[in-house]
């Protein structure tokens, strides 16, 4: 399967208004090509499309909730006037909240489902049927190590990375069953300093926090950027993250008694205070804008795991070392966990 190079391309990215999506963006559009920024919040979309524009590059916006099948009807309908069709529309859109199961509301589960799940079949079946008619193009998905693997406190977010990893490989099946020059690329980050923690609902008693290590969204924009031109299944992005994931898949016992004793502690903020600007965008769009989150922490720019991904011939070689190195990072994380129990 061939893709057109990125400067060739128009990209769709929805959830473009911050974290990761908005990485992406500004990875694509320096790289040549034109994007259609995708989000709620207008003002952010504006100022952002501004800001490619000035820097020489190609963008327009389109407001629109990713739960309704209509409104992402109107994103391509949108791509096509605006710049003749797409050829990559990336699937990153996503909300969270922080909770234990019996704490969420049932409406905040079924929201939850809506933009992630539903948000993401609607963009696919979408995508699919104009890439169809344009003879070929790319689906990139943006999952979680949490499909993988499960953590306390973010429950009803791992339902739908499941879900979604489930959705995207079904996906995969139909369109190569069918000889559609579609590839269906599932991107799976470890933990990412995102506004993600920033603008998830909370019902815990403190603020709360992604879990170190954390990664640059840059690194996932590159990842995403990547597979808008390049075929591949799956992307891991993070030894922890990958590493936690294989020791849970082959340890899943133990996994759960380290993440029963830690989980809750290594996802709060205990002396921080909530930002009542950006905090809770499940239903409504708040203050965006932003690539990481306000938090002070330490992220890595670079992923050996992914690195090894992106090789053309010895990707799997690579990815093999990755894993190696990924699963003595997960053991040695989980064996300090265990000490703490």
């Amino acid at each position: 399967m061939r893709l057109k190079p990125i400067s060739e391309q128009v990209i769709v990215i929805t959830g473009a208004s911050s974290g990761n999506g908005l990485a992406a963006a500004r990875k694509a559009a320096q790289r040549g090509a034109a994007v259609v920024l995708v989000a709620r919040n207008r003002e952010a979309l504006r100022a952002i499309q501004d800001s490619i524009r000035t820097a020489g590059g190609r963008a327009t916006f389109v407001t629109a909730d990713v739960s309704s099948r209509e409104e992402v009807e109107a994103i391509a309908a949108h791509a096509v006037e605006a710049f003749g069709g797409f050829d990559s529309w990336v699937n990153n859109a996503a909300a969270g909240v922080y909770g234990r199961l019996d704490q969420v509301p049932l409406e905040d589960h079924r929201r939850i489902f809506d933009v992630n799940y539903f948000g993401m079949l609607h963009g696919s079946l979408v995508a699919a049927k104009h890439l169809r008619e344009r003879g070929g193009g790319a689906i990139v998905n943006v999952g979680s190590i949490l499909g993988d693997r499960t953590i306390v406190e973010q429950g009803p977010y791992a339902a739908t990375k499941h879900a979604v990893q489930a959705l995207s490989d079904t996906l995969r099946m139909e369109l190569e069953r069918e000889g559609a020059n579609i590839s269906v690329t599932l991107v799976k980050p470890g933990g990412c300093g995102t506004p993600y923690p920033d603008h998830a609902r909370n019902y815990m008693d403190v603020p709360p926090r992604i879990p170190q290590p954390l990664y640059h969204p840059d690194v996932i924009g590159e990842a995403i950027v990547f597979a808008c031109g390049t075929p591949r299944r799956t992307l891991y992005i993070g030894s922890g993250g990958l590493g936690s994931s294989l020791i849970g898949q082959l340890a899943p016992r133990m996994t759960d008694l380290v993440m029963e004793a830690i989980g809750t502690r290594i996802q709060q903020r205990p002396q921080a205070s909530d930002d009542a600007e950006t905090r809770d965008n499940l239903y409504e769009p708040r203050a965006d804008g932003n690539v990481c989150t306000d938090q002070d922490v330490a992220m890595r720019r670079h992923s050996l795991v992914l690195e090894a991904q992106k090789l053309p011939r010895l990707g799997l070689l690579g990815l093999g070392f990755g894993l190696a190195g990924a699963m003595l990072t997960g053991a040695r994380a989980l064996r300090r966990g265990k000490s703490r129990v």
